[in-house]
């Protein structure tokens, strides 16, 4: 995978946990409230190692309570380091 794929899944991992640490969920409880989300999947979203499906989108958008319109209103085009 190219750097700038590799920085966009980060970037969006990163979103990700924004929002369930925002909603104060656990990586268990957007599981249990998703349809077919597991906790390693989650996971590794979260840090940029899962390049996830449409279908595996609307599910995390579900199991974070959120609309999938949500998760993707995150900065994908910025050029600033990565920490972290």
């Amino acid at each position: 995978m190219d750097k700038q794929k590799e920085n966009i899944l980060l970037r969006f991992g990163r979103h990700v946990k924004k929002l369930r640490t925002e909603s104060k969920l656990s990586q268990d409880e957007v599981v249990m409230n998703s349809d077919r989300l597991i906790k390693a999947t989650v996971s590794d979203i979260e840090n940029g190692k899962r390049n996830l499906s449409f279908t595996t989108l609307i599910d995390l958008a579900k199991g974070l309570g959120q609309s999938p319109k949500e998760l993707l209103d995150f900065d994908y085009l910025s050029e600033d380091q990565l920490s972290i």
